[in-house]
């Protein structure tokens, strides 16, 4: 498949200064990171908090830039910073807190102020926005305030602003943290269908390994490199390795896991609970 995102050896650093502004730690958020994210991709990053997922997240669109390494983007070259603003265009972001992301009292004007920006003609503003709007299940609320709103519907706002400038890829950076579980599961079936239906690439940043089980492939990163990566059966089967650095597996995974360590010899790579059903059934009906 087409490669949307290529990094390279990325090193990107943090300085913590004392009182007197002089640096006494120096903190590799990205240390010779390497990755590739191909175009239609549904690709989650796992890592505990520092692991640097959210630093890499805000390279790709220039809210941050490399120390060196290289990162291309949508063929873009992000060390320029002519190109960033072409690249925003196609690389969208939904941040953890939906409250930081609206920008309008109205609903529909919120949606707008992205496509609006691009200097789009009237008439398209007003047919993306609607379709936007649709899109995520939200267009009776169009003209209501987003201080109405839950929280979860005001990240299907923030979604739908997004969708509206018709981006290539669209990146979630912890965008369901803040949300509570009915909530996570409306945002979550919102990125496979934009994935599914319309071919977005979908980075999503995530602490919830249940959230994980639907990509295409996971990142595993610690103290900003690249742990390992695979489909979701091939990293959560490494149960023992991802709790080593702070991580946890879904929890049909963990308790494989443990009937395992226990005696059985059930399938390492299950990660759901029906997949543990029918594997215990399966086990009954064979002794």
């Amino acid at each position: 498949m087409q490669k949307l995102i290529e990094a390279k050896n990325l090193l990107f650093e943090y300085y913590q200064e004392d009182d007197n502004g002089k640096v006494v730690e120096t903190i590799k958020a990205l240390n010779d990171f390497s990755i590739d994210v191909a175009s239609g991709e549904f690709l989650v990053i796992l890592g505990h908090n520092g692991s640097g997922k959210s630093t890499f997240a805000k390279h790709i669109n220039g809210i941050l830039k490399a120390k060196s390494g290289i990162l291309v983007v949508d063929g873009f070259d992000m060390a320029d910073n002519k190109n960033i603003f072409s690249v925003r265009q196609n690389v969208g972001m939904v941040f953890q807190n939906p409250d930081n992301q609206i920008v309008a009292t109205i609903v529909e004007e919120d949606v707008a102020f992205g496509v609006e920006n691009l200097g789009l003609p009237p008439s398209e503003i007003r047919s993306r926005v609607d379709t936007a709007l649709e899109t995520v299940g939200m267009s009776q609320f169009k003209n209501r305030s987003p201080n109405q709103l839950s929280g979860g519907q005001k990240q299907k706002i923030a979604i739908a602003g997004i969708i509206a400038m018709r981006p290539k890829c669209i990146v979630f950076d912890e965008a369901t943290a803040m949300l509570d579980p009915t909530s996570r599961k409306h945002v979550m079936e919102t990125m496979q269908m934009l994935n599914r239906e319309y071919g977005i690439t979908i980075i999503h940043i995530t602490h919830y390994m249940q959230e994980a089980i639907v990509a295409s492939r996971i990142v595993v990163m610690d103290h900003g490199k690249l742990c390992f990566e695979g489909t979701p059966k091939q990293v959560f089967q490494n149960v023992e390795k991802l709790k080593q650095i702070g991580l946890d597996v879904p929890d049909a995974t963990y308790l494989v896991y443990l009937l395992n360590k226990k005696g059985l010899n059930l399938d390492p790579t299950i990660i759901t609970t029906e997949e543990v059903a029918t594997a215990l059934c399966q086990l009954k009906q064979s002794k």
